[in-house]
C-alpha cells in the first residue's frame, strides 16, 4: 500500500507541480544522483530546454538503454519545464508494469540544455514458486493453472490471479473455505532481484450440499426440479429420530431459516417439521457444490420449465447458506409465470413441400403446451441426430441455403400464434472435396468411404454417414473425423472438407517363457490393420511394413513347448477389386496337441509327443457385400470353410471311442448383418443385428438307415455334418446428456443370443463338432476343435441345463449343447475416449443357458448373474478388460458370496 501511494503521488506531483517537484528531487537526492556539486535552479517561469542527455539509474535487471527507448525521450526533445514534458516518459515506463516506483531528476542545466536522469525502482522476478499445505498431486495440478513461469515480473496482480485460480481449483473439488497466505524471500541464487513466491494453503473441510429447497414452484414437485440439476446434488442423508418440530429460527437467528420463511418454505411459527426416518442416496453422484456447474443447473431448470409451457419463468432469487452441520444448503425461489400453449401455426416461403407434409413432420398443435426447445429441434434450429426435422428435410435434399425463422404473430391470453418463415434458396451442388490429415493412409481409402462427390447435391445426411463410416476404419481418432462444409452462394455449390486424425492401429501380441522339460513356450502375434500388398515390393515401403491401403493382416504363432503348438494367417481386403465395397478374406490356420502321460513324481506330462495327438488344418475363404436394400447398413457374406482333423490314440470325447482317423468338415456358412454403431470401440447409438447359418453337405439323406447304421464310428465322422443357426443382436442407447466437451454419457447396452445346431435327417447321428459350450470366460476353457464358446461371467463351465447344477466334473455323456439363449444387459461409462487409450466402467446383468435337445428346452429356465468390470483398449496391444461377477444360482444357503464370485480377464478379445 505505501509503494502504491507513492506512485501516485510522484505521478500527480510531476504532470500538474513540475517545478515544486523537480525542486525537491534535486534538493533530497542531488548528491546520489548527480555528479555535481551545484543544485542547477529552475526559473519559476515555463522555458523550453533542449534535451543533452539522458541517463539510467537504478536498473539492475533491465538494459538501460531499451528503457529510454521505451521512455519515449531521447537526445535532442524540446521539452518545457516547469510543466507536463515528462509526465508521458512517467506513463510509457509505467504502462510497461515493471517498476513499483519511477523519478525524473535533472542533473545539470548549461543554457537551454538539460540532463535528465530515470531513476526507476525495479519490480522483483519470480524465480520459484510453492505451494504449502496441499499434497503433491495438488501441487502439479496448481502449478499449470496458476500459470506462473520462472522470470516474470511479479505483480499485485499476478498474485491476485494467482490466488484467484487456487481458490476455484479447490473450490470446484468441494473446499469453499479456502485460506491462501502468499509470501516472499529473495532469492538472487538464479538472477538478480528475484524473489520466490511461497503460497500457504489451507483447504478446510470439503463443504457439501445437505439440501435444496425450491419455493414458488406450485406446479412442478420439487423432485422433478432437482432432476434437472445434474451436477449440483444433495448428499446422502440418513436420520432415526422420530419426526419432530425444529425450531430452525432459534437456532441460528437470522440465517438460512429466515431467507426460507420470506420465500413461503416454513410455516409463520418459524418451525420446519422434520420427518424422521429420512433416508437419500444418489449414486454416481457427489454432492460437493460447483459454482460454474450450479449456474448451468439453474439454467437448466429454466429450460425445463419453458419445456412445460411456462415461457416466462424465471429464478427470482438464490442463496448459498452454511447449513448447522457445516456444509452448505441452497434456497432457490422461482416464478413460474403463466403456462402457455400453442396457436395458430401457419408457413411462408415454402415451394418446395406442401404445409401438410411440413405439419406432419413438425408434430405440433394448437393446443400443445408451449415447448421452446421440442419447437425448435422439430425446427431444425437446435440440431439434433435423428434427423427427423424441418431443416434436415431440406438439407438433405440439397438446400444448403435453405433457413427457418418462426414467427410470433400474436399473443393473447395465453395461446401464442407462429407464423413459420421458410427461406428455401437453391440446391447446392458440391464442387470440391478435400481431405487433410491422413500422413498415413493413402486418400482413395478414405475418399472411397465418403458419400460427398463431386457434382452430387448436397446433403446432411450423407455427411453424417460419411463421417460414421470414415470413423469405423479403425485408423483415426473417431473423436477427431471433422467435416468443414464452404457454401459459396455466388455460384450455388459449396466445398467440402474433410480432417482426420491417425491413431495407431496395429497391435503387438507377445509372450515367452521356458520350462525344462516342456520347452520354449510364449506367444507372438502381429495384427497389421493399415497394410498395402501391391506395395510389397517396394522397398521404400517398408516402414516396418508397406501401409496405407486399409488392408488387414495378421500373424499368429503359439507354443506350449512340445506339446503344443498352433500358427494362423489372415487377410483381408475391404474393397475387392477398389470400386465396391466388396470384403474378401482369406485364412489359415494349424495347431497340434499331443496328450502324453502326466507323471505326478516330476511334475510333466511324459512320453513322446507323436504318439498321441490331435492335429487340425484348415482355411476360409470369405466374399461379403454392402446391400442397398432394405437400407445401406446390411451387408451379405458367404463363407466356405474346411478342417481336417487327425487323431492318433487320442480321446476326442468323453465316452467317445473315436480315436484314430481322420475327420472332414466342409461348410458354407451365410450371414445377413445389419450394423449402424456409430463407433467400433465404444458405441453410443445403433445397433448390431446378425442372423447367420451354416451348413455341411447332407450326406445322410444320401443313404438308407440301414447302410448309415452299418458304419463304423470313424466312418460316419469321416464327413461330418450339421446344420446351424445364430441370432444375434446388440442395441446401444444413450443415457441423459453428454458432459462436457468429451462427450461422456451413460450407455446402456441391451443383447440377445440364441444358438441352434440339427442336423438333416433322424437316422444320422448328431454331430459333436460346432456345439456350444456355455460358462467361463473364453480362455481357461479353449479347446482346438469345432465348438462355440458363449461366456457367462459368474459361473464357470457348466455341464447340466439345471441352474442348480454347477459341478465342475464333465459327465462322460456330455458334448456340449444343442440349443442355447444369452441376454445380457451392460450399463457403461467412459473414463477416457483418447485414441491412445480408451478406458470404461461397466456393470452387467446376464441370463443364459444352454439345452441338449428341444425336448428339454425352456427359454425362462436360465442361471443368472451380475457384476462389474474394466475395459481398456490400446492400439498396440488392443483389449484388456476384467469383470467381477456373482452366479445367483452358486449361492448356497448361510454361505453368502463365498464360492459363488467369479474373475474374469479378457486379452485381445472380448469372449461372447
Amino acid at each position: 500500500m505505501k509503494r502504491c501511494f507513492r506512485r501516485h503521488v510522484v505521478l500527480i506531483l510531476c504532470v500538474f507541480w513540475g517545478h515544486h517537484l523537480l525542486a525537491q528531487q534535486l534538493s533530497a537526492s542531488s548528491a546520489a544522483a548527480a555528479d555535481t556539486t551545484q543544485i542547477p535552479v529552475l526559473p519559476s517561469n515555463p522555458k523550453s530546454y533542449r534535451v543533452a542527455g539522458i541517463t539510467v539509474s537504478g536498473a539492475r535487471y533491465l538494459d538501460p538503454q531499451l528503457l529510454v527507448s521505451v521512455s519515449g525521450i531521447s537526445v535532442g526533445d524540446r521539452i518545457i519545464l516547469p510543466g507536463d514534458g515528462l509526465a508521458k516518459v512517467i506513463q510509457n515506463l509505467w504502462k510497461q508494469r515493471l517498476f513499483s516506483n519511477i523519478q525524473i531528476y535533472v542533473t545539470r542545466v548549461d543554457g537551454d540544455d538539460i540532463y535528465l536522469d530515470i531513476h526507476v525502482t525495479e519490480r522483483p522476478r519470480l524465480a520459484n514458486f510453492y505451494f504449502r499445505g496441499v499434497s503433491k498431486t495438488e501441487a502439479d495440478e496448481l502449478k499449470t493453472r496458476t500459470d506462473l513461469h520462472q522470470g516474470s515480473v511479479v505483480t499485485e496482480s499476478m498474485k491476485i490471479n494467482a490466488e484467484v485460480a487456487i481458490r476455484k481449483y479447490f473450490q470446484d473439488k468441494g473446499y469453499r473455505n479456502v485460506s491462501i497466505q502468499i509470501s516472499e524471500r529473495p532469492d538472487t541464487a538464479v538472477m538478480l532481484n528475484a524473489v520466490d513466491l511461497i503460497f500457504n494453503i489451507h483447504k478446510g473441510k470439503k463443504v457439501k450440499i445437505s439440501e435444496i429447497f425450491f419455493a414458488g414452484n406450485d406446479h412442478v414437485p420439487d423432485a422433478k426440479l432437482k432432476a434437472q440439476m445434474k451436477n449440483t446434488k444433495e448428499g446422502m442423508r440418513l436420520t432415526l429420530h422420530p419426526a419432530r418440530d425444529v425450531n430452525v429460527y432459534g437456532e441460528h437467528p437470522y440465517s438460512f431459516s429466515d431467507y426460507l420463511h420470506e420465500w413461503g418454505f416454513l410455516y409463520p411459527s418459524k418451525t420446519l417439521r422434520v420427518l424422521e426416518p429420512y433416508f437419500r442416496f444418489k449414486l454416481f453422484n457427489s454432492a460437493k457444490f460447483n459454482q460454474s456447474k450450479y449456474d448451468e443447473d439453474k439454467a437448466k431448470i429454466i429450460e425445463y420449465y419453458n419445456s412445460l409451457g411456462y415461457r416466462d419463468a424465471t429464478i427470482v432469487d438464490d442463496t448459498i447458506y452454511q447449513a448447522p452441520n457445516g456444509n452448505i444448503d441452497i434456497a432457490i425461489k422461482v416464478n413460474e409465470g403463466d403456462k402457455y400453449y400453442f396457436g395458430n401455426i401457419t408457413w411462408s416461403g415454402n415451394t418446395k413441400y406442401p404445409d401438410t407434409l411440413l405439419n406432419a413432420i413438425l408434430r405440433i398443435h394448437k393446443g400443445d403446451p408451449y415447448n421452446l426447445d421440442l419447437f425448435n429441434k422439430r425446427l431444425g434450429i437446435t440440431p439434433t441426430q435423428q434427423g427427423d426435422d424441418i431443416s434436415s428435410l431440406y438439407l438433405n435434399d440439397g438446400y444448403l441455403f435453405f433457413r427457418v425463422t418462426p414467427i410470433e404473430t400474436r399473443v393473447y391470453h395465453d395461446t401464442i400464434d407462429y407464423d413459420i418463415r421458410i427461406t428455401e434458396g437453391p440446391q447446392a451442388t458440391i464442387n470440391k472435396v478435400t481431405i487433410s490429415g491422413n500422413d498415413r493412409t493413402n486418400e482413395h481409402v478414405i475418399r472411397r468411404e465418403l458419400r460427398t462427390i463431386p457434382g452430387e447435391k448436397f446433403s446432411r445426411a450423407d455427411l453424417i454417414r460419411s463421417q460414421r463410416d470414415v470413423s469405423q476404419l479403425g485408423m483415426f481418432d473417431p473423436q477427431k473425423v471433422s467435416v468443414n462444409p464452404q457454401p459459396n452462394p455466388e455460384n450455388g455449390t459449396v466445398d467440402i472438407g474433410w480432417s482426420v486424425v491417425e491413431k495407431p492401429s496395429d497391435q503387438l501380441e507377445l509372450s515367452a517363457g521356458w520350462g525344462g522339460y516342456i520347452g520354449l513356450t510364449g506367444t507372438l502375434g502381429l495384427s497389421f490393420n493399415n497394410f498395402s500388398l501391391r506395395n510389397i515390393t517396394n522397398p521404400h515401403a517398408w516402414t516396418p511394413l508397406p501401409s496405407g491401403d486399409g488392408q488387414k493382416l495378421s500373424l499368429r504363432y503359439q507354443s506350449n513347448g512340445k506339446f503344443y503348438h498352433s500358427y494362423s494367417f489372415s487377410f483381408t481386403e475391404p474393397w475387392l477389386g477398389g470400386k465396391k465395397p466388396n470384403n474378401f478374406t482369406v485364412s489359415l490356420y494349424n495347431s497340434f496337441i499331443a496328450s502324453g502321460v502326466y507323471n505326478p513324481y516330476t511334475g510333466f506330462f511324459g512320453g513322446s509327443a507323436d504318439s498321441s495327438f490331435l492335429r487340425s488344418t484348415g482355411f476360409t475363404v470369405a466374399l461379403g457385400k454392402r446391400l442397398t436394400w432394405p437400407d445401406d447398413y446390411f451387408t451379405l457374406t458367404g463363407a466356405v470353410n474346411f478342417v481336417r482333423y487327425t487323431l492318433k490314440n487320442y480321446q476326442f470325447f468323453y465316452g467317445n471311442p473315436l480315436n484314430n482317423g481322420d475327420i472332414n468338415e466342409l461348410s458354407l456358412k451365410l450371414t445377413l448383418a445389419r450394423s449402424s454403431v456409430d463407433a467400433p470401440i465404444y458405441p453410443r447409438s445403433g445397433s448390431n443385428i446378425v442372423l447367420s447359418g451354416e451348413f455341411t453337405p447332407p450326406y445322410s439323406l444320401f443313404e438308407s438307415q440301414s447302410v448309415y447304421e452299418g458304419k463304423t464310428l470313424a466312418q460316419k465322422f469321416k464327413y461330418i455334418e450339421y446344420q446351424k443357426y445364430r441370432f444375434d443382436a446388440e442395441w446401444y442407447v444413450p443415457l441423459g446428456r453428454p458432459h462436457g466437451t468429451d462427450q461422456k454419457q451413460f450407455v446402456l447396452k441391451l443383447a440377445a443370443k440364441y444358438g441352434f445346431l440339427g442336423k438333416y435327417s433322424s437316422h444320422a447321428l448328431l454331430s459333436p463338432f460346432e456345439r456350444f459350450e456355455l460358462g467361463g470366460d473364453g480362455l481357461s476353457n479353449y479347446a482346438i476343435y469345432g465348438k462355440e464358446i458363449i461366456s457367462q461371467r459368474g459361473y464357470e463351465v457348466y455341464y447340466s441345463s439345471d441352474p442348480k447344477n454347477n459341478a465342475q466334473t464333465q459327465p462322460l455323456s456330455y458334448q456340449g449343447f444343442t440349443i442355447f439363449n444369452k441376454y445380457t444387459v451392460e450399463l457403461r461409462y467412459p473414463i477416457t475416449l483418447n485414441p491412445s487409450s480408451t478406458i470404461f466402467a461397466l456393470l452387467f446383468f446376464d441370463a443364459a443357458n444352454g439345452y441338449e435337445n428341444f425336448q428339454k428346452y425352456n427359454p425362462f429356465l436360465l442361471r443368472r448373474d451380475a457384476g462389474i468390470g474394466m475395459r481398456f483398449y490400446l492400439p498396440m496391444f488392443g483389449l484388456l478388460g476384467f469383470d467381477y461377477g456373482v452366479g445367483f444360482d452358486r449361492m448356497q444357503p448361510g454361505q453368502g458370496l463365498r464360492n459363488a464370485t467369479k474373475f474374469s480377464f479378457m486379452l485381445g478379445y472380448e469372449p461372447e
